[in-house]
């Protein structure tokens, strides 16, 4: 087995050294520019409109929002992101979640009536996400969370009336039934 020279062994150190500076400034740079996304959500700059806004710091601007429990700013927030392919169905799911929640609140004020159409919102909301998501079980639990709540209106068929008054009874046309004469 042959030895490595002193001279070998410094340039693997030095390579090895190398490396590793390259390492440490790839994951400073990464480093600084999550603390920027980070500034950017926290200051709110994220919701805004740009040429290089991503819908992920969109996204973690309206939960930050939401965990602030300002709820009608986190709703806009995560309505603008509906229509975005890859976070519409969670940004559905947590406007919705906004919404019964603000619904909630309003149930316990003194105007619990205008908790209604935000229930509904809610629920209209849920339906979508399972449309897309048949599998979305969060959204099928507060979806039934949210009928308990406010119960969509039975459309079933208004109950049979009896016979028109004018009408001949059925014994008299179907053959087979005797009328009661001998």
């Amino acid at each position: 087995m042959a030895l490595m020279t002193p001279r070998t062994r410094l340039r693997l150190a030095w390579g090895t050294l190398v490396l590793l500076a390259v390492a440490a400034g790839i994951d400073a740079w990464r480093w600084q520019d999550k603390q920027r996304d980070n500034a950017l959500i926290g200051a709110g700059v994220a919701d805004r409109p740009g040429p290089t806004e991503r819908a992920e710091l969109r996204f973690a601007h309206a939960a930050e929002l939401a965990r602030r429990g300002e709820r009608e700013a986190a709703i806009d927030a995560y309505r603008v992101l509906q229509d975005d392919s890859a976070l519409g169905r969670s940004a559905r799911y947590n406007a919705a979640n906004q919404l019964l929640l603000q619904a909630l609140v309003l149930r316990g004020s003194a105007l619990p009536g205008q908790a209604l159409p935000l229930i509904e919102l809610a629920k209209a909301s849920y339906r979508e996400v399972l449309r897309q998501d048949p599998g979305h079980w969060d959204a099928r639990y507060n979806l039934e969370r949210a009928q308990r709540l406010q119960p969509d209106p039975d459309d079933a068929e208004p109950e049979a009336a009896g016979p028109p008054e004018n009408a001949e009874r059925a014994a008299t046309t179907m053959r087979g039934v005797s009328r009661g004469l001998p």
